[in-house]
C-alpha cells in the first residue's frame, strides 16, 4: 500500500445469511450480499462522499472499516492494517460518528462524557485541554457543556458527538449521516466545521449521507454504490456528465425578445426579459453560449444553474451500471 493511501478495499464482500420460511416448518437459507466486490482507495486528506440508497451497503462498509464486521471475502485495510485484528490500534487514530447513535453518556453532563473519553483514549491532560478549547470555539459547546446529554437538542448532541470523536486527534473520521434531522443553521455549522478540520488538520473524511447539500459543500470526490457495488467513482462534474444532465444559462435582457437562437443551447423557457437556455449535452459550453447571447442582445444579468444533484444521483441509481470518472 502506498504511503499516502489510508483506506483500501479490494474485492471486499460481506454476505449475511438469513433463514426464510418455506412452509410451516422448513426454513430456506438465503444469502444477502450487502457488500459485493467493492474496490475503493481513499488517500490521506481526502473528503469522500459515499452515497447510495437505503440498503446499498454504505453502513456495512463503514462497519468493515471499523472492524465491527469481518469481510466474507476480499481485503479491507486501514493504513495497512486489518481493522478487525487491529481494532485497538486503529481506535486511537480513527473517529466515528453515527448520526442516529451516540457515544455520549445520556445521564451525564456533556463535559463529563468528554472527560471519560479522555481516559478511554489515554489523552494527556495538556492535549485534552488544547483540543477541548479548539472544539469549544469551533462548535460553540460552552453554552451546554454542563447540560445532561439526554436534555440536549439534536443539533447540540450532534456537535457534542463530533467533538467526542475528535478529542483524541484522529487522522481519519467516518461520518454516517452526521446532519440527519438537524435544522438549517445546525447543518451549516457542522459543514463549516468539517471543512475547517480538513483544511487545517488534513483530516481524512469518509462521509455517508442522504443530504446532498453535504456532498456539494464538502466533497470533491463521490463514490456511489448500489446493491453493494460501486456504480460511480469520480468528481461531482464527472458524475453529472455520466448521466447526461446539463446546465442552464439564465439571461436577463434589457428588453423582452423572442427566444434566442444560439449554437450549443436551446431555449427552455421565456418569462418577460428572462430566458432559460439549456446547454446541449456534449456540445454546449456556458462560456460560448454567453458570448453568443451578448453579441446579439443587451444583457443585464447572467446566471448558470447546475442540474439538481438529487436528480443526478437518482439517474445513476436508475441506470445501475458502472460509470467511472
Amino acid at each position: 500500500m502506498s504511503g499516502d493511501v489510508l483506506i483500501e478495499l479490494r474485492a471486499a464482500e460481506k454476505v449475511f445469511v438469513q433463514r426464510r420460511r418455506a412452509g410451516r416448518i422448513r426454513r430456506r437459507r438465503h444469502e444477502v450480499r450487502a457488500v459485493d466486490g467493492i474496490d475503493l482507495t481513499v488517500r490521506r486528506g481526502e473528503i469522500v462522499g459515499y452515497l447510495g440508497p437505503n440498503g446499498a451497503g454504505k453502513s456495512t462498509t463503514v462497519k468493515l472499516l471499523t472492524g465491527i464486521l469481518v469481510p466474507s471475502g476480499g481485503t479491507v485495510r486501514v493504513d495497512g492494517l486489518d481493522p478487525n485484528r487491529h481494532r485497538t490500534d486503529l481506535a486511537r487514530r480513527v473517529g466515528v460518528v453515527f448520526g442516529q447513535r451516540s457515544q455520549l453518556w445520556p445521564d451525564l453532563p456533556l463535559v463529563d462524557s468528554f472527560d471519560l473519553l479522555r481516559h478511554v483514549y489515554d489523552v494527556t491532560e495538556a492535549d485534552y485541554r488544547a483540543r477541548r478549547a479548539e472544539l469549544d470555539e469551533l462548535l460553540g459547546l460552552d453554552e451546554f457543556l454542563a447540560t445532561p446529554v439526554r436534555q440536549l437538542s439534536l443539533g447540540q448532541r450532534m456537535r457534542g458527538d463530533l467533538a467526542a470523536a475528535l478529542l483524541h486527534g484522529p487522522e481519519l473520521i467516518y461520518l454516517d449521516e452526521p446532519t440527519i434531522g438537524l435544522d438549517v443553521v445546525a447543518k451549516d455549522r457542522v459543514r463549516r466545521f468539517l471543512a475547517h478540520l480538513n483544511a487545517e488538520r488534513g483530516t481524512t473524511v469518509l462521509l455517508t449521507t442522504h443530504d446532498l447539500v453535504d456532498v456539494e459543500r464538502l466533497c470533491r470526490r463521490v463514490v456511489v454504490i448500489d446493491h453493494g457495488r460501486v456504480v460511480h467513482d469520480g468528481d461531482l462534474a464527472a458524475l453529472v456528465r455520466s448521466t447526461g444532465a446539463t446546465r442552464t444559462v439564465v439571461v436577463t435582457l434589457a428588453d423582452p425578445r423572442p427566444p434566442l437562437a444560439v449554437a450549443g443551447a436551446e431555449v427552455e423557457r421565456v418569462d418577460g426579459v428572462r430566458q432559460w437556455l439549456r446547454l446541449t449535452a456534449g456540445e454546449g459550453s456556458a462560456a460560448a453560449v454567453v458570448a453568443q447571447v451578448m453579441a446579439v442582445a443587451e444583457v443585464v444579468d447572467i446566471a448558470v444553474e447546475e442540474p439538481p444533484i438529487d436528480a443526478v444521483i437518482a439517474a445513476v441509481y436508475a441506470r445501475g451500471r458502472p460509470a467511472t470518472g
